[in-house]
């Protein structure tokens, strides 16, 4: 099977398995995505979402967040990886947004990524959920997924991002790329699935014996 023809499958497989892709963050608008995903980083969504909503209760939008200090944003964040740097990035970014942006998250890349704590992926995923930008995030999922399935080779984040997008209809991009992690969480874990075990694994290659080394990102 060649690769396109594999994209192709994986396409109308995921789409199957998981007609309805709702965002695993909980929010309500582009400002408190932009948090949500900022806090995700080296995290799990669950543990995310357990600590927003007393955060976005007490700073629902960026002026309210900015009002907070450090300290009252590290109080209700105070269990996640990291959380003393991603209160300052919160905090921060809060006070850009109203600084540079009136209050409102623009919806750019460019812009988006100049704000401290957010990266690409992270960009990605609001120009994405929030204003139906096509975009392709990539996490650590995907650019698992993407090598076991033969779609890039691994060597980085940025080159999986490539050559997914590459393969898939652009207007497929936002959807997929959930689908994705929906199916890598539930099926094709990293201890789970050594590219040998999962269903998509065995359809994609029926002959594979020797297991698939994952190259980190």
């Amino acid at each position: 099977m060649r690769k396109q023809e594999r994209a192709a499958l994986i396409l109308q497989r995921l789409q199957e398995r998981y007609p309805e892709t709702p965002v695993p963050l909980d929010h309500s608008d582009a400002f408190t995505l932009l948090v949500a995903v900022l806090l995700s980083a080296q995290c799990t969504d669950k543990k995310v979402n357990e600590v927003t909503p007393a955060l976005f209760a007490a700073g629902p939008d960026p002026a309210a967040m900015a009002a907070l200090s450090e300290a009252e944003i590290l109080h209700h964040i105070r269990q996640l990886g990291l959380a003393r740097t991603k209160a300052a990035h919160v905090r921060r970014l809060s006070q850009l947004l109203l600084e540079r942006h009136g209050g409102v998250v623009p919806a750019s890349f460019k812009a988006l990524e100049d704000l401290p704590g957010v990266g690409h992926k992270t960009a990605s995923v609001v120009m994405a959920q929030a204003f139906g930008v096509p975009a392709f995030p990539v996490d650590t999922h995907i650019h698992r997924l993407a090598q076991r399935w033969g779609l890039s080779s691994g060597e980085s984040v940025s080159r999986t991002e490539t050559d997914l997008k590459r393969l898939f209809p652009r207007e497929a991009w936002n959807r997929l790329h959930l689908q994705i992690i929906f199916y890598g969480r539930e099926h094709c874990t990293a201890r789970g699935c050594d590219g040998t075990v999962c269903p998509l694994c065995r359809e994609l290659y029926p002959k594979r014996r020797r297991p698939v080394l994952w190259r980190r990102p």
